[in-house]
């Protein structure tokens, strides 16, 4: 077996995500953070120790060490809730802690079911004229888009069903690092919404292949996984550097259907008037000129 498939083959371990994942959220505090007194003794390892957070949390030493070893076995939502205050975790981790320390049962044959986009779904896509949009689901997966997407990201319709997902572009296609300006933001911002699905599905094949294929393949990945960190994109603004049209600054909002099938429409707009208006105007009005154009990016 070679090392893509050996990785690929392996699941994710919940108790390891759980004990890596408070690990890391507990290095990056400091006693003067949270009001501790730091009587500048030597540290062997960065951050609280155990005890100070055990402390700062109202629980007792050994609880938490157990918690931390990936024991959550039993564990009550009001200590979740204490050592999620005491590690001073944003809501988007918070979940995440509650996902990897209780963990919902899932049936193997929902998680493994393939995802796809309802028909009014992508009409909807196709109506949205001059907005570039697109579909997600689990895995960071592309499941629909409409005209003014494949102009500007490319046509995604040339790749095969398996290429279509944003993590295997980001690290595995050199054309989105140019596509992309900040792309080092744009791959840690994919890397978070992984390990959410991570902690979500622990148990998805796919999610574990995906994983262990981009770990073998990608040192990037590999550095961005290891970090554990995990945040909510809802909106923002992405800087893109066209071949066609040059650089764009466009505003995305993220849309999560209220179906509880995991998917997100996104969408992208520029600030009327702008440089990058007109340049999404002139790309509207060129057609499958400009899908053929931004398909550059996939090459």
């Amino acid at each position: 077996m070679d090392d893509v498939s050996a990785a690929s083959s392996a699941s994710l371990d919940r108790r390891a995500e759980l004990s890596e994942f408070l690990r890391t959220r507990r290095a990056r505090l400091k006693p003067e953070d949270v009001g501790l007194p730091d009587f500048g003794r030597h540290r062997r390892v960065p951050g609280l120790r155990r005890e100070e957070l055990a402390q700062l949390a109202g629980v007792s030493v050994a609880y938490y060490t157990r918690l931390e070893q990936g024991n959550g076995r039993n564990v009550s939502a009001e200590v979740l809730d204490s050592i999620a205050r005491a590690l001073r975790l944003t809501d988007a981790e918070r979940a995440h802690l509650t996902h990897l320390a209780k963990p919902k049962q899932h049936r193997k044959k929902h998680t493994a079911r393939v995802q796809q986009a309802r028909g009014a779904l992508r009409q909807l896509l196709d109506s949205m004229e001059s907005v570039p949009a697109y579909l997600t689901g689990r895995r960071g997966d592309i499941l629909a888009w409409n005209r003014m997407a494949a102009a500007v990201f490319g046509d995604w319709a040339e790749l095969p069903p398996a290429e279509r997902n944003w993590a295997r572009l980001v690290f595995l296609n050199p054309g989105y690092q140019e596509l992309f300006v900040e792309w080092d933001q744009k791959a840690s911002d994919i890397v978070s919404v992984l390990r959410m699905d991570a902690g979500c599905h622990p148990d998805d094949p796919r999610l574990s292949a995906l994983v262990g294929e981009l770990s073998v393949k990608s040192p990037e990945f590999r550095r961005l996984w290891a970090t554990h960190d995990v945040r909510e994109k809802t909106y923002g603004v992405k800087h893109l550097r066209h071949p066609l049209v040059g650089e764009l600054t466009l505003n995305y909002e993220s849309f999560h259907l209220a179906e509880g099938n995991e998917q997100t429409l996104v969408t992208y707009h520029a600030d009327p008037g702008s440089e990058s208006a007109e340049a999404l105007r002139l790309l509207a009005s060129w057609g499958t000129d400009a899908t053929r154009a931004g398909s550059s990016a996939q090459s």
